[in-house]
């Protein structure tokens, strides 16, 4: 399984042009194995569209029980695990809460992260696709 960030998640899904072509291949190769969403992406997802950096095509609830039936889509959540390991993450990392637990949830799942956030990508203590 690999995980997705947020905006890898809702780029795939809106067919956005800014997901690259080896993104997309990671994605397919993956579906079989399982691409992880953290349900912290949900939030996030919600989050953006309530203050208006985020516009989808349909009801924000509606976009995510599409979004979660994808192929290949799992939902993780939000365990004591993950919340203590984000706030335990070795070296330095950045203070976004919402990235501290995603990249909480791909180390407990000893997964990669597929993102194209700098700032995550710059972090030696998660495995990233690129």
């Amino acid at each position: 399984m690999i995980v997705l960030d947020t905006h890898i998640w809702v780029w795939w899904v809106d067919g956005n042009s800014r997901l690259t072509i080896r993104q997309l291949e990671y994605i397919k190769k993956s579906t079989s194995v399982g691409l992880g969403v953290s349900v912290i992406s949900c939030w996030e997802v919600a989050k953006l569209v309530e203050v208006g950096r985020l516009v989808l095509s349909c009801a924000v609830q509606d976009w995510i029980a599409q979004a979660l039936s994808y192929p290949g889509v799992r939902l993780l959540g939000l365990t004591s695990e993950i919340a203590i390991a984000s706030t335990q993450l070795p070296g330095t990392f950045h203070r976004d809460s919402a990235d501290q637990l995603i990249v909480a949830t791909t180390r407990v799942y000893d997964s990669s992260l597929l993102t194209a956030d700098a700032r995550i990508l710059n972090y030696s203590f998660v495995k990233t696709l690129v």
